[in-house]
């Protein structure tokens, strides 16, 4: 096992956490209940009391980490469309997708496994909505896509950027201001 560290105590959350590192590490396919049972150290059946399937364990992960994006998407459509709107909604969305890494990489390392699971679809209904609250359909095309671009930005820094001398922190603020930087020229406004 590696150098995840556990972000919760609870016997559920650390099923999750051991789950996702081992699926990482060895593929959603090659690894077992039984595995995520030895390396936590309880028995199959304490194991089957929380998750009686890895399906529902890559759910259940799914929904957890995914709670910030939803919690997200409710603000902002109460909110006006405005430039500062925007810009809010990339900062959250930022912390968001740094608070769901893990999962968001197990996605994109295993599309063909998402693909057949709800949480594929799910996900890609999620952006969806988050495209339509960050741009203006009436707005020129360019500037369409300047927003558009912006939230992949964002997801470019989580898979693609990782290579970069630059700590998680700082990579996660640089892609943020690249994004709000795309956003405000989309409004004619300096970043």
């Amino acid at each position: 096992m590696g150098s995840t560290q556990p972000r919760r105590g609870n016997t559920r959350q650390r099923i999750q956490d051991v789950a996702l590192e081992l699926f990482a590490e060895q593929g959603y396919e090659k690894t077992s209940l039984r595995e995520i049972a030895e390396v936590l150290g309880v028995t199959k059946a304490a194991l089957y009391y929380h998750f009686k399937t890895k399906e529902d364990i890559l759910v259940s992960l799914f929904h957890d980490l995914t709670r910030p994006m939803d919690e997200l998407i409710e603000w902002a459509k109460g909110r006006p469309p405005t430039l500062d709107t925007k810009k809010e909604i990339l900062r959250r969305y930022s912390e968001a997708l740094a608070g769901a890494a893990p999962l968001f990489r197990f996605m994109q390392e295993n599309q063909a496994t998402v693909r057949e699971l709800s949480v594929g679809t799910t996900f890609k209904d999620r952006m969806m909505v988050m495209l339509e609250l960050i741009k203006d359909p009436e707005a020129a095309l360019a500037d369409q896509v300047r927003c558009i671009s912006a939230l992949f930005s964002m997801h470019a820094g989580m898979f693609v950027l990782n290579n970069i001398d630059a700590g998680p922190e700082e990579l996660r603020k640089a892609v943020l201001e690249v994004a709000v930087d795309l956003v405000s020229q989309a409004h004619h406004v300096p970043g």
